[in-house]
């Protein structure tokens, strides 16, 4: 506690000794220091340390710097020299505006010990801006009545600059009307203002074009300049005067209620309101008053009652043009009436029929009378109508006349006619009455239904969903309104085991025609029905026209191979003769495909081979050939599966496995497939290996027996005659072969085969072919081919 007393006290003591300085320094006048603006920044101001009599060091010992309001640092001391220094550029304009002079107050800090000093410095201003009118384009209008001597106040000029460099004068550009002065107001500011020196006319000069500058007290002085535009504004000192004092026209009796007889003018010299003039009738008479009536804003007489020739012939009409004043001017308009046939000739209907129908004979139109209230050649009368039309107007008793058909009418041609009655007097000029009927042609059912075209074709994709629009057909009837409603219908095919109702509908009322099933182009490719359109006149009239549907191939059926059969039985081997020469004919894969063009356009390739390379296959007609010449190394057995693909989107494809089996000119037995020696390796083991001894025993033993007729057979005479082989005498048993022919074939042939006994040549004679009966088909005739194949070892295939 006795810690924190002496600490306040401490404080106390503080306060006390800055209200004590304060009050010292109260009455020491302020330093004070000038600077001109816009000197550049570190420009010396003063040395502080002179002034303030202190020595050069002692500023820095004792801690000196310079406050000021704001803490704006425009002014920096430098310690070590004692040099007060301006810290920025100053603008008076920006610290100062219009007040002068120019002030800034600033303290000198003594921290050690504390003491204060009071200093001011003052910115001179420079002439730097030059005056600035705020509206540079000016507008007085000034009457042409005012007197010289009259003043009229304009807008100063601004100028931020002070002092001398402020506005001192205002000069106008030279003139013969105007000068201008230049006035003090009570804050000192300057304004101009202008003096009239000479009276205006507007007639001789309405507008004027002056240059006001503002100059300031500057060295040099600046100066700013405004645009002055002086419009001289009209009183009324002329009198509205007529173009004409006498105007005469001549006018028919028959004018029409405001008709323009005439228009009169007048001009007044003024402008504005002055120059504007008002028309009137002057002193006019009640029948005047009645029949004439004129604009005033443009002077144009018109009719306001009907004129009769025969009750006054002259008008004289007195006209005032006055203008917004009391000025005016006058002028008369003398008319004379014309005598005219103003009287038109009249039509009166007594009979009128509106509706004719149509293909009837002569008809009765209407009937009319015509008049006219004037006499002599004015009240004789002509009454006709159009020459293009299939009408006559026959003049009955006097004045009256009956229009009737000239021919039966065709509604379809034309359902409307538009005839128009002339009635025409003979007066000079003419004048002529018009009524217009219309008479509509009533419909008869005379039209039957014609259809767009007499045969419609459509095309509708195989496998369609059911209800499926396929097409429209469109009927027009030229009749009208229930005469020219059209109605469809199927009517019953021609072929009557066609299913018609089950294939197609029609909608009655607008022909369009509907897929009640799925289509299919192996079924069905193309059918064709008729439909009848009918109006619903009485009697009724119909057309028909015929549809041709053409349903369009999808490819929704794979390939089917023919051969070799794909039916379950026993696989089919090939025999290929180890001498065979590259390219030679192993077989030939033949398939179908139940679509049609490109659908059914076939492709043949070797997909799996046991050995790849020694086998190829003719990608367009499915020919199994020989790539190479066989070897010994080459396998007996041969497994290759060939992909039949048509070329439909997306293609379909089927697969076929041909076994091949490699001989030595046709005297190897018979070789299991390998599907049978794969499920017989799967047999007991034990019975493999007394099969497989077994075979091997067979084996040899059939090797010498083929070994001992071989050499037997070489040393017969080669010259022996040749005899039809039989079974019994040949070196091979019956066998029946199965060759296809080229292309997509429909049937098959087998083929016997055997050898010829004792023949020299070694030959195979393949006899009648045995064509089995395939759907349905019967068995064409027979056909005994012969092929020779001569080999290396001397024999030939026939």
């Amino acid at each position: 506690m006795e810690a924190s007393g002496k600490f306040i006290c401490r404080q106390r003591q503080v306060v006390l000794f800055f209200v004590l300085l304060g009050l010292s320094q109260a009455g020491i006048e302020p330093r004070r220091y000038s600077v001109v603006e816009e000197t550049e920044g570190s420009s010396f101001v003063t040395n502080l340390a002179k002034d303030l009599g202190l020595g050069q060091r002692e500023l820095s010992k004792r801690g000196a710097r310079v406050i000021s309001k704001g803490n704006k640092l425009h002014l920096k001391l430098d310690q070590e020299t004692g040099d007060l220094l301006l810290n920025e550029k100053l603008d008076r304009e920006e610290l100062c505006g219009h007040t002068d002079p120019c002030v800034l107050r600033f303290q000198v800090l003594l921290e050690n010990p504390l003491q204060f000093f009071q200093a001011e410095l003052q910115v001179i201003d420079i002439n730097d801006h030059s005056p600035v009118f705020v509206d540079r384009d000016m507008l007085l209008k000034i009457s042409e009545s005012s007197p010289p001597g009259t003043t009229f106040p304009l807008k100063n000029a601004q100028d931020v600059d002070v002092g001398r460099n402020n506005i001192e004068t205002y000069i106008i550009s030279p003139n013969s009307y105007f000068r201008v002065l230049t006035r003090k107001s009570s804050d000192g500011s300057r304004y101009p203002e202008l003096v009239l020196d000479k009276a205006l006319d507007r007639e001789q000069e309405p507008e004027l074009r002056l240059t006001l500058t503002a100059q300031d007290g500057g060295s040099p002085p600046r100066s700013g300049i405004a645009q002055i535009n002086i419009l001289v504004v009209d009183i009324n000192d002329n009198a509205p005067e007529f173009e004409q004092s006498l105007y005469r026209v001549k006018i028919p009796e028959d004018s029409p209620i405001g008709f323009l007889i005439v228009t009169v003018s007048a001009t007044d010299a003024d402008i504005g309101v002055n120059g504007e003039i008002s028309y009137s009738l002057f002193q006019a008479s009640e029948e005047i008053c009645k029949t004439f009536e004129i604009n005033s804003m443009t002077g144009e007489i018109r009719l306001k009652k009907q004129l009769d020739f025969e009750r006054i012939q002259f008008y004289e009409v007195n006209i005032e043009a006055r203008d917004s004043g009391s000025f005016s001017g006058k002028c008369t308009v003398l008319t004379q009436v014309l005598d005219v046939n103003d009287n038109a000739p009249e039509i009166t209907m007594s009979a009128f029929t509106r509706h004719i129908s149509e293909n009837s004979p002569e008809a009765m139109v209407a009937v009319l009378s015509v008049s006219d209230l004037d006499s002599e050649e004015n009240g004789k009368i002509n009454c006709t109508i159009q020459d293009d039309l299939p009408f006559l107007l026959k003049s009955s008793l006097e004045n009256f006349y009956t229009l009737v058909t000239e021919r039966p009418l065709d509604r379809e041609s034309q359902a409307e006619y538009n005839i128009t009655i002339t009635v025409t007097d003979l007066g000079t000029p003419r004048l002529k009455t018009q009524h217009n009927i219309t008479v509509t042609v009533s419909d008869v059912n005379d039209n039957a239904p014609a259809f767009s075209q007499t045969t419609y074709t459509l095309r509708v994709r195989e496998n369609n969903s059911p209800a499926l629009h396929i097409g429209s057909l469109s009927a027009t009837d030229r009749d009208s309104g229930a005469n020219a409603q059209v109605t469809y219908s199927l009517l019953p095919p021609a072929d009557p085991q066609l299913p018609l109702a089950s294939l197609v509908s029609i909608n009655a009322d607008n022909g369009q025609l509907f897929a009640l099933r799925s289509l299919d182009y192996e079924a069905l490719q193309a059918f064709e029905f008729g439909v009848r359109a009918a109006d619903r006149g009485s009697p009724a009239l119909s057309s028909q026209a015929r549809v041709r549907v053409l349903v369009l191939d999808d490819n929704d059926n794979a390939p089917f191979v023919l051969y070799p059969p794909q039916n379950g039985s026993a696989p089919c081997t090939e025999l290929v003769p180890r001498a065979a020469e590259a390219g030679y004919l192993v077989t030939k894969v033949v398939a179908v495909d139940g679509d049609s063009g490109q659908n059914a356009w076939l492709s043949y390739q070797l997909l799996k081979a046991t050995e790849p390379g020694l086998f190829g296959v003719w990608a367009h007609n499915g020919e199994v050939r020989t790539a190479r010449l066989l070897s010994e190394r080459d396998a007996v057995k041969h497994r290759l599966v060939v992909l039949v693909k048509d070329n439909g989107e997306p293609p379909r494809s089927a697969s076929v496995t041909l076994h091949v089996l490699l001989v030595d000119g046709f005297s190897q037995p018979y070789l299991p497939l390998p599907e049978v020696a794969a499920a017989e390796a799967r047999a007991d083991p034990l019975t493999v290996y007394l099969v497989v001894a077994l075979a091997s025993v067979s084996s040899l033993f059939l090797f010498s027996v083929l070994v001992f007729v071989a050499v037997r057979l070489c040393r017969r005479s080669r010259a022996a005659s040749a005899g039809r082989c039989s079974g019994p005498e040949g070196h091979f048993p019956g066998h029946l072969v199965d060759v296809s022919g080229a292309g997509t074939l429909s049937q098959s042939y087998q083929y016997e085969v055997c050898l010829r006994g004792g023949s020299g040549t070694s030959e195979f004679k393949f006899l009648k072919p045995n064509v089995p009966n395939f759907q349905g088909h019967s068995p064409g005739p027979e056909i005994e081919e012969s092929a020779n194949f001569r080999n290396d070892f001397g024999f030939s295939i026939q």
